[in-house]
């Protein structure tokens, strides 16, 4: 399937995948330490994939939506990228794997409020603060950025989950307090935590996730409408930050065992990039004690073997 990708194959594939996801259900978690998103029917899964030519085939639950959560860090710091100069970005936040759990604490500590990578909630909160910063709605600016690329106009969101995240912020606002202190996070930090619950609690389905960052295998165009989203020194950039820090404390065992770019969320979604090809969003709520959807990377695993293709060899 390596040369052409070939479209009834491909989608035999993803059928395969979504009638065997269901042998995952036995395992893991919702993360219902997000009361909103703990209510979640747990058996769910669906998978879908845009190719680079704007095609798209998906299976199962590709259709339902649900909060995406972490995934729009991808968003927030594409955003960031946009908007502002590399040394105003890279001087605030690392680019190195944590190896600590997504909401630890210890390492913000030790390393005087300089987070890691932008895709721990520490880091996520940071670009944040660039953001609101610098944008007078950052809101509005992200939920259109998120409907231009997803070709969907009606995303938006969920502000049930917004509120419920607000009313369990404690943890998020001691990292976002704690980088404050050091100087190191500039606006007011309620105005940060509210634009980082709202942008986590976006809603969207697998076809639209994929849609949204299909621009990352495509050397930063946008296949939707031909726009340049990154400069493709930048995609090299992004890709390389979904490799080594996307999953959180499990990126290496997920590069070992699925090989492509990933970020995954707690609302059980994982989007993955098969540069010059596709991009995939997989979707199943039970997580694994990473806070990684357990049928989701399963899937993953079976689409790069089915495909039998992957960028690292």
């Amino acid at each position: 399937m390596t040369a052409d990708l070939d479209h009834d194959a491909l989608q035999a594939l993803l059928d395969r995948l979504s009638k065997d996801a269901p042998r995952c259900f036995n395992e893991g978690k919702v993360a219902d330490y997000i009361p909103a998103l703990g209510e979640v029917d747990p058996n769910h899964f669906g998978i879908a994939v845009c190719h680079v030519d704007a095609r798209v085939q998906y299976a199962g639950d590709a259709l339902t939506r649900f909060s995406i959560q972490s995934i729009v860090k991808v968003h927030a710091l594409v955003l960031a990228m946009q908007r502002l100069a590399p040394d105003d970005i890279w001087s605030r936040v690392g680019r190195e794997p944590s190896g600590q759990a997504f909401n630890s604490m210890v390492q913000l500590e030790v390393e005087r409020g300089v987070p890691r990578n932008p895709f721990i909630n520490a880091g996520a909160l940071l670009v944040t603060d660039l953001l609101v910063s610098r944008i007078v709605s950052t809101q509005y600016t992200l939920r259109e950025h998120l409907r231009r690329l997803s070709g969907s106009d009606d995303v938006g969101f969920d502000e049930r989950v917004a509120r419920s995240e607000m009313d369990h912020k404690a943890r998020n606002a001691a990292l976002a307090y704690l980088m404050k202190a050091y100087g190191n996070l500039d606006a007011d930090v309620e105005t940060v935590l509210d634009t980082y619950f709202h942008g986590c609690s976006v809603a969207m389905n697998c076809v639209e996730m994929a849609r949204s960052v299909a621009f990352l295998a495509n050397r930063g165009v946008n296949p939707l409408d031909g726009s340049r989203v990154v400069s493709p020194v930048e995609t090299r950039q992004l890709n390389a930050l979904l490799l080594t820090c996307g999953l959180y404390d499990a990126a290496g065992d997920f590069a070992w065992r699925v090989g492509l770019p990933g970020k995954s969320g707690v609302g059980g979604g994982i989007i993955a990039i098969l540069p010059g090809r596709m991009s995939i969003c997989v979707w199943s709520p039970r997580l694994d004690g990473y806070g990684n959807s357990i049928a989701g990377r399963h899937a993953l695993e079976g689409l790069v073997e089915g495909i039998g293709f992957s960028p690292l060899g």
